[in-house]
């Protein structure tokens, strides 16, 4: 165990060769090897979040391996949402409710900007937590990082 332990850690399927995230955990075929992982990291004090496609069946496989929370891949939710948000966030909104009635948390992350996060926010009940890293960077680049963090938690309030 190391002096300074991360709160939670959050367990992604990219393949070292792999530039960013594209996907999300299948909980079921990998269902034991994310038990172990989970409840390794549990045993130190970490918290896990199993990063899923807003799919019913892996929100009730993250349960059944033991993790206290999920983040959903978003990246298919940002390439809809600038056509049809509506149909973009219903699977995870509908997950969501799914989670939240077997007790796992609702982390999400992947393609989320100040365009698409607030509508996100709005119809995802339940979300605790946002991954946002290329986007508040970029948009950093052009507005300061003072401000964009400001702009980013005004989506979010």
């Amino acid at each position: 165990m190391t002096a300074h332990p991360p709160h939670q850690c959050t367990l992604v399927p990219d393949a070292p060769d792999q530039l960013t995230s594209n996907q999300g955990w299948d909980t079921i075929k990998h269902h034991h090897f994310l038990k172990d992982v989970t409840q390794q990291l549990e045993s130190q004090g970490i918290r896990v979040s199993i990063f899923i496609d807003a799919e019913e069946r892996f929100v009730e496989g993250a349960k059944e391996v033991g993790a206290p929370r999920i983040e959903f891949y978003t990246g298919d939710y940002a390439n809809i949402f600038k056509t049809d948000p509506a149909k973009a966030v219903e699977p995870h909104s509908r997950c969501a409710d799914i989670a939240n009635q077997i007790g796992i948390g609702i982390n999400a992350g992947h393609d989320l900007n100040l365009d698409n996060l607030q509508y996100y926010k709005n119809h995802v009940a339940w979300l605790l937590e946002v991954s946002i890293g290329h986007a508040l960077i970029a948009d950093a680049l052009y507005y300061g990082l003072k401000n964009t963090i400001q702009m980013y938690l005004n989506k979010l309030s």
